[in-house]
């Protein structure tokens, strides 16, 4: 199904979004988790990790992803491949574990945010290209 520049297309696929976001959330969640990033190091024992923490894990993925795109560089775990990407898959295997962490039902909350979007006038191509209107 293309569903670039088919708005109608994209909408009806929501739903799949959310299912595919849920997956993600349970496989990166349970490879973290079996990797022991959810467990205390000297106990062992599952502990809960701070959001300002978690947070800031996202933000230097995507700080990493800035310097590749500036430098065009490749990344060097994955060579055949661009660094702005690979760090911006980092980032949301980060986010996608965070949510699973805690329990936040992200899924849900990007299938909503995607379809407010749809109707969102300042997100509609006349308004973003008049004068004042939203270009970043």
């Amino acid at each position: 199904m293309k569903l670039k520049n088919n708005r109608d297309a994209a909408i009806a696929a929501i739903p799949e979004t959310k299912e595919a976001a849920q997956k993600l959330t349970d496989i990166c969640h349970g490879l973290a988790h079996t990797a022991g990033w959810w467990h205390d190091l000297e106990t062992n024992k599952p502990t809960t990790r701070p959001v300002p923490e978690l947070l800031c894990l996202i933000h230097s993925e995507i700080s990493e992803a800035l310097e590749g795109y500036r430098k065009d560089l490749m990344d060097d775990k994955l060579p055949h491949r661009k660094m702005l990407e690979v760090e911006l898959a980092d980032a949301v295997i980060r986010i996608f574990d965070m949510a699973g962490g805690l329990d936040m039902d992200i899924a849900g909350a990007l299938a909503e945010k995607l379809a407010y979007n749809t109707d969102r006038e300042d997100h509609k191509l006349e308004k973003r290209t008049a004068t004042g209107g939203k270009r970043i």
